[in-house]
């Protein structure tokens, strides 16, 4: 099932429309995007965890949202 900008606000809270729109276009679920966000928030603790690193759609993700982080910054 496809997201809305409203799945999107719910997991990252409030972004831009350029980032929604983005995250939306990569066809993820609302399961995927929340794991992208806590791998670019905290991948040290989710590799402690002996986690797999991410591939496929949680790694465009990923991606996006740490592009994002540096614009801001």
């Amino acid at each position: 099932m496809t997201m809305t900008s409203g799945d999107v606000i719910a997991v990252l809270g409030p972004a831009d429309s350029t980032l929604v729109a983005e995250v939306i276009a990569t066809g993820a679920t609302q399961a995927e995007l929340a794991e992208a966000f806590a791998w670019a928030n905290n991948d040290e603790a989710l590799m402690g965890e002996g986690r797999p690193l991410p591939t496929g759609r949680i790694a465009a993700l990923i991606d996006l949202l740490r592009a994002d982080d540096e614009e801001a910054d």
